[in-house]
């Protein structure tokens, strides 16, 4: 049968068996997305973000009451965020420890001093709470809240095109871009809910993948054998 509706000229529905998103307007998907995107409870991002000038690599889960995962840059090594509510963790090696304050041996930029050292072993793969007043806390808690990470990242700039189709972990996709992808491009998923499935933002700001929408994961904040207690400030940054 097939073949004979190809002889007749018949051609196959391009969302045959989709949600239908792909036959609206750029600007209607996009729109559909990230109604979609606020309204899951849960999401894993993945990927690269580059923000001032710094690139991160980003592997975190968010949910609205917190988040959990790994953050790594260039010059700031790799550090775990968990934030349960209000109550935020970083945990590192000793080595993050150690040249956080960027003094190392007192600032000649050789090895750091035995004090650095040893006050980093106790810091070592151990969960630190960032105090609130902290100027890292807002910097950090961004990392791991879903509303303010989404709402940063969903945007795209220019006129709304669309543009081809493709497949994002084996999720049939459609593309929206902005100023032809100069301002930004979005996948957004043909099967089921309309959600954003990939995302290279504007200026070649990065590009993250997300997947596990409305899968709830675990959070809760560590114990306190895990935990230690840095002070009022973390060292600086």
């Amino acid at each position: 049968m097939t073949v004979a509706l190809t002889a007749c000229g018949g051609e196959e529905d391009p969302d045959a068996g989709t949600n239908g998103v792909g036959k609206l307007s750029a600007a209607g998907i996009e729109k559909k997305a990230k109604t979609a995107a606020e309204s899951a409870d849960a999401v894993r991002l993945s990927g690269t973000v580059v923000t001032d000038g710094q690139t991160y690599k980003l592997n975190m889960s968010l949910k609205e009451a917190g988040g959990t995962g790994s953050v790594s840059s260039k010059d700031g090594g790799t550090f775990e965020l968990l934030r349960v509510e209000d109550e935020l963790f970083l945990k590192a090696d000793a080595d993050f420890w150690t040249h956080a304050d960027g003094k190392g041996d007192g600032g000649s930029g050789g090895a750091p001093s035995k004090a650095d050292s040893q006050a980093a072993e106790k810091l070592d793969d151990k969960y630190v709470k960032v105090p609130e007043d902290d100027p890292a806390y807002d910097q950090l808690r961004g990392f791991t809240d879903k509303s303010v990470l989404l709402d940063g990242l969903l945007g795209l700039h220019g006129e709304r095109g669309k543009g081809d189709r493709a497949e994002i972990g084996g999720v049939r996709t459609i593309t929206v871009n902005g100023s032809g992808g100069a301002g930004g491009s979005m996948n957004v998923s043909l099967e089921g809910t309309p959600y954003p499935l990939q995302l290279a933002r504007a200026g070649d700001a990065g590009t993250l993948t997300l997947s596990a929408w409305g899968k709830d994961f675990p959070l809760k904040a560590p114990a306190k054998g895990e935990t230690v207690d840095y002070g009022s400030t973390l060292p600086s940054a």
